[in-house]
């Protein structure tokens, strides 16, 4: 999450909200004395190329670099004029296609600008898919955050597997979103997380965050560089079956820390690239720092933090009225879903938990991912935790738990969402709606609050989570039901107060 916090435990949340204040100083007080650099002229680069299968041609493919898009003519050639200063030129990928990958597995969408004086030429060969794919999956593995060599062991030995088991035989259509955060600033570690791909199997596109940037950099645009050479560009998009994703870099980086904001390239590029896409169509936008979220509303702040949310947001919902949009975030290392201007944002739990500390994330959160699976139009989402059964949906904790609650018992079904039901049973018989409440997790206490914990990162802390639900004792046998919007059940018992809080698996 927040690079800059790390060394400054005692005042973490208050760090938080002033990181804002501090970064627009710094955009305000630049010192270009200091920081000078030399800017190239720009030269015009002609990009002449083809989209073609094994049949020919394919018309109407989107072709960009990053700003301009043309779309390819009948025969599936395109031109594109655009500068030296372009790394890429990239196709939108169209669906009914196989996704084309590196020998690493990531997906290879694009091919650089190599220029011979002012002209280039690229070639994208596609191969189309013997069935459909208006059915697919994909997962979203947010904050794997790997900062050395352990770290990374770990990610090989729990979480590639529990993907590979996930995943069974049915890797057809399916693809992978890292989201962000994929390195913790130690980008040498990269070509590791690419093996990880490999043993996956199946293609994987990529988001930067804000652990991914080269710190060095003096300007947004530059401190991308490494993560381009492994995975092309920060943002670009691609159609599977009915649904148009988009890619997009929302950390904006000036050079002594970051905040969330999409630049003003992107925004063009966006509208370019949406204004071919039919209005009413499902979108799904997979970017790092959420868009808005709930934290700062949780702690107590009414307005959002600029290192926890996108601070132009506006611009984003306004280019995605005519959709039915889906933006994909993580960054906080929490769950959550939030309903808002017409858009469903999902803030994705941590593969990673709380950094690599232990089982889960500060709201009590498994570490984990996200499985998406589309049939046409429709979406449909599921948390999968680490290590955990398809099912593992829940925690429940007995009256005593949460001290401010000492006779109510506690379940953190952090999957939740409004449309969710959430009720308690007693000896079989139902009782009623648990009452929700914003609170701390009892396990992320027992494991994150205090100056020396957790032993791995003791500058983490519970966040207040919304997701905690809350009934009375009773005195039989209680059970908590809990069956989400697409009609799943998921149950616990609540276990005996002597049983305390326990703590999952190693």
């Amino acid at each position: 999450m927040l690079r800059n916090d790390l060394p400054r435990a005692p005042g973490r949340r208050r760090f938080l909200r002033n990181t804002a204040g501090a970064a627009a100083l710094a955009l305000l007080d630049w010192p270009t004395a200091a920081r000078a650099w030399t800017v190239s002229r720009s030269s015009p680069v002609r990009v002449r190329g083809v989209v073609r299968t094994p049949a020919g041609g394919l018309a109407g493919v989107a072709v960009t670099d990053g700003l301009s898009v043309v779309d390819t003519t009948a025969d599936g050639t395109f031109e594109l004029v655009t500068t030296r200063e372009r790394p890429f030129v990239h196709v939108s990928l169209p669906a009914g296609h196989q996704i084309p990958v590196n020998p690493t597995g990531t997906a290879r969408f694009y091919r650089p600008i190599v220029a011979d004086g002012a002209e280039a030429e690229a070639v994208f060969d596609l191969e189309p898919l013997e069935e459909s794919d208006d059915r697919h999956a994909f997962l979203v593995l947010a904050d794997i955050q790997t900062e050395d060599a352990t770290e990374m062991a770990w990610f090989h030995e729990q979480t590639v597997p529990d993907v590979q088991r996930t995943l069974g035989g049915g890797r057809d259509h399916v693809f992978g979103l890292a989201l962000g955060d994929i390195m913790f600033d130690h980008l040498e570690l990269f070509p590791e997380f690419e093996r990880g791909v490999s043993r996956m199997g199946i293609p994987f596109f990529q988001v930067v965050g804000n652990h991914d940037l080269d710190l060095d950099a003096l300007t947004d645009e530059r401190s991308t560089a490494t993560f381009q050479r492994h995975f092309g560009p920060p943002w670009y998009s691609f159609d599977r079956g009915a649904v148009h994703y988009v890619v997009l870099d929302n950390v904006f980086w000036h050079a002594d820390g970051y905040l969330g904001y999409v630049g003003e390239e992107q925004l063009a590029w966006l509208e370019a690239d949406l204004a071919r896409v039919e209005p009413g169509r499902p979108v799904v936008v997979a970017l790092h720092i959420p868009i808005l979220g709930t934290r700062h509303l949780r702690e107590g702040d009414e307005t959002p933090w600029k290192g926890l949310s996108t601070g132009n947001r506006d611009a984003l919902y306004a280019l995605l009225e005519p959709y039915r949009a889906t933006i994909l975030a993580g960054h906080t290392h929490e769950n959550e879903h939030l309903f808002e201007h017409g858009v469903h944002e999902h803030v994705c739990g941590a593969v990673c938990g709380a950094w690599w500390s232990g089982p889960i994330c500060a709201d009590g959160t498994p570490g984990g991912y996200v499985v998406y699976e589309v049939n046409g139009e429709s979406l449909q989402w599921r948390y999968q935790a680490t290590g955990e059964a398809e099912d593992h949906g829940l925690r429940i904790y007995p009256a005593g738990a949460d001290p401010a609650a000492p006779r109510e018992v506690v379940a953190n079904v952090w999957d939740w969402d409004p449309e969710w039901r959430v009720t308690w049973l007693e000896d079989g018989v139902r009782r009623g709606e648990m009452t929700a409440r914003v609170g701390l997790d009892p396990l992320s206490v027992r494991l994150h609050q205090g100056p020396a914990l957790p032993p791995r990162r003791t500058w983490v802390d519970p966040y207040p989570t919304g997701h905690l639900f809350y009934s009375p004792v009773g005195e039989g046998d209680l059970v908590v039901e809990a069956t989400d919007r697409f009609g799943r059940v998921l149950s616990a018992a609540v276990p005996a107060p002597e049983e305390g809080v326990t703590v999952p698996g190693p």
